[in-house]
């Protein structure tokens, strides 16, 4: 018996939610007096994983698997737990494992658990803390099946490191044509930047910013920050910035350590899309303005004036501490 993950990579490299994955298994693991086994799909090398107190990896490699399909990938993380006799899965909530999970807890006649933020606060009975209603309450859910699948909340346990190393085993699932009856054409990635989905830092725009022109500043301060670029719904519906950095609950989900809003009055879907992040700052003309209702920390102030200012003394504490 173990603790299964399934460890998300993208072109061979782990995705840092794989990490977060193995950490939180871990501890799992020695609550329940079990080890830790990982599965991967076409992961190049997987010696980080046992950074991360994870003691077996099983290593998929498979040309058809290059693409995500939810249905193939759940009957791969079905079969591993099989194999392994887990009896506690843990996914991540990213958008392809959240699209996955549903269907391995189904193959596994298991009680399912979303938005997990912490461990199980019991193994017997097993009992789970989750965010709900949009982050803005928690739930304690008791699973009471033989075999329990979690999909742990980004950023809500972070990494810890583990001495030991993994044993790496090649694992041949059989796969189902009939899986596979969705062709994928194509995918676009993007390159280059740091993604959303990976970001400790988000800086994001809104209309506030009155054109797509004035974002050369937002996207100085997400350099100077290391962190992704992001923008508001509004702001992608006029075409100033693209789908793809629209961020909020109609949007890509943030839970970064760090989220700054510049020009963002903060419609309630935006921030119950974002709510997750650990550290949120405003920056706005409008003191009434939503989002400071639930920012940290506030600035009121013309975002022409203040985001120059703050990329310098950011540039400047930089220089000094290099």
């Amino acid at each position: 018996m173990s603790v299964l993950i399934y460890a998300e990579s993208a072109e061979g490299k782990f995705k840092k939610v794989a990490l977060e994955l193995a950490s939180y298994a871990k501890k799992v693991a020695e609550s329940l007096g079990t080890t830790v086994t990982a599965v991967t799909i076409n992961a190049s090398d997987v010696s980080e994983l046992g950074k991360y107190g994870v003691d077996k990896v099983l290593k998929v490699s498979n040309d058809k698997l290059a693409n995500f399909n939810a249905k193939a990938y759940a009957d791969v993380i079905k079969q591993a737990a099989a194999k392994e006799g887990a009896k506690v899965v843990v996914l991540s909530s990213t958008t392809d494992s959240l699209y996955a999970a549903p269907y391995v807890a189904v193959a596994l006649n298991a009680g399912y658990a979303s938005n997990v933020v912490a461990l199980p606060e019991s193994t017997s009975p097993f009992v789970v803390k989750r965010n709900s209603f949009s982050t803005k309450a928690f739930t304690h859910t008791e699973l009471t099946t033989d075999v329990k699948v979690l999909a742990l909340a980004k950023n809500s346990y972070g990494l810890v490191e583990a001495s030991g190393a993994a044993a790496a085993e090649d694992f041949a699932p059989s796969l189902n044509d009939a899986d596979f009856s969705l062709k994928v054409e194509g995918v676009e990635k993007v390159s280059g930047k740091v993604t959303i989905a990976d970001a400790d830092v988000v800086v994001s725009g809104g209309r506030g910013l009155k054109g797509p022109e004035n974002w050369k500043m937002i996207e100085d301060l997400a350099e100077v920050l290391g962190g992704a670029l992001a923008c508001s719904k509004p702001v992608s519906d006029l075409g100033w910035r693209s789908h793809e950095e629209h961020v909020g609950q109609t949007g890509k989900p943030v839970a970064a350590n760090l989220y700054i809003a510049v020009g963002i009055s903060g419609a309630i879907q935006h921030i119950a899309g974002v709510n997750s992040s650990k550290v949120k700052v405003a920056i706005n003309t409008d003191a009434e303005a939503p989002f400071f209702k639930v920012a940290d920390y506030g600035i009121v102030g013309d975002a022409f004036q203040v985001v120059p200012q703050l990329v310098e003394k950011l540039k400047e504490f930089k220089a000094k501490n290099a």
